[in-house]
């Protein structure tokens, strides 16, 4: 009988129920699940389960408000002084729970490598658990200035990236420079398109331009929402982007992304045990394309059809020297054609980015997959 799995997860969450019916499927009993709420306040209940043979498997931390306040009340010392918004244990107690509110996003993040640092250590007292992703490997895909510049390093091709941007004008100036007409905007340490904007300066020097983007101000602070809109009022350009580059934002150049059936699009890939598993294609009329955002799923064949095999190939060879840059099972992968198929880019990836319901590769999911790849 294989070892027992272990999740840390939100209990209920659909990509822990998801998971646990996958092994079932396999034949396995259900994972012995322990709450990231629980493990942010008390580590150490890890150390109360045996030290016997499990394989561990860390899922997504997210769309658990309890979490997201855990999270910030183990960031807020680490925040304090750095110019990221923060609020405090006491003023957290006293806020109300806001659906899409973004709420001091780099203290959060700051509060979440807390607590990865926290599993290194109770991991290290468990050598017999088969951890899938290592906490180290989680906190590094969890900056994109960290892998963008890693990918860079590798000669694994990334979109042009600026260093050290921190304010608008800074922006403006710096994309002059670069000779950039547009640029992505994205907080290093966000997901799912949460935290972004697509920037394009005005014709003059200096003028505020245009943006794409999810957030939008509300009468408390900042919000994500399931739409994303055009912004053209330059007072409020430069708030979103104030905003972004103060919590710390990846600014890449954003690339003409090859199209099919007249639609841009790019694609998700899902390494495990470090080769490209499962691919999906996310088409859009804008630039961002995530599916819960407007994008939807192209055709698999469709792509296959129109992508040159040795850019497919080069890209697949790509998405297989990221998943060797990580101690992980699986990577989620975001990779983007060039116009034409004149080449492609990795944009980022992902340690989460496996929640892909109702695909399926010879009869079994992602995580039917997974799960027969940890086993062997």
């Amino acid at each position: 009988m294989p070892p027992p799995f272990l999740i840390i997860g939100n209990p209920g969450n659909r990509r822990v129920t998801l998971f646990q019916e996958a092994l079932v499927r396999a034949g396995l009993p259900p994972a012995h699940v322990v709450a990231w709420e629980t493990v942010a306040r008390e580590p150490d209940v890890l150390l109360d389960l045996p030290g016997t043979e499990r394989i561990v498997r860390i899922d997504a931390a997210g769309e658990d408000p309890a979490v997201e306040r855990a999270f910030l009340q183990r960031g807020h010392a680490d925040a304090t002084g750095t110019g990221c918004d923060t609020v405090t244990p006491g003023q957290l107690e006293a806020l109300p729970d806001e659906h899409g509110r973004v709420l001091c996003p780099r203290q959060h993040h700051l509060g979440f490598l807390r607590v990865l640092e926290d599993l290194s250590a109770r991991f290290a007292q468990r050598p017999r658990w088969r951890v899938l992703s290592s906490p180290g490997a989680i906190a590094d895909l969890f900056d994109k200035r960290i892998t963008s510049r890693r990918y860079a390093g590798l000669g694994i091709p990334v979109p042009p990236y600026l260093d050290d941007i921190t304010t608008p004008e800074a922006l403006r100036t710096g994309m002059r420079e670069a000779g950039w007409r547009e640029a992505f905007v994205k907080l290093s340490c966000g997901s799912s398109a949460s935290c972004l904007a697509v920037y394009r300066p005005g014709r003059a020097e200096g003028s505020g331009g245009s943006l794409l983007t999810s957030l939008h101000r509300g009468a408390t602070g900042w919000f994500n929402s399931l739409k994303v809109r055009r912004v053209t009022d330059a007072g409020e350009v430069d708030a979103v982007l104030a905003f972004l580059l103060r919590e710390g934002s990846q600014v890449e150049e954003s690339r003409p992304k090859a199209r099919l059936g007249g639609d841009l699009f790019d694609c998700r890939v899902v390494t495990i045990s470090g080769e490209p598993a499962f691919t999906v294609v996310r088409q859009s009329r804008l630039p961002i394309t995530n599916l819960h955002l407007g994008g939807y799923r192209g055709d698999l064949d469709a792509f296959h059809a129109a992508v040159p095999p040795q850019e497919l190939e080069a890209a697949m060879e790509s998405c297989r020297a990221v998943a060797r840059a990580h101690d992980c099972l699986h990577v989620g992968i975001d990779l983007m054609f060039e116009d034409f198929f004149h080449g492609h880019r990795v944009l980022e990836a992902n340690a989460f980015g496996d929640l892909l319901p109702g695909l399926t590769r010879d009869g079994l999911s992602v995580y039917d997959w997974e799960i027969r790849e940890a086993l062997r």
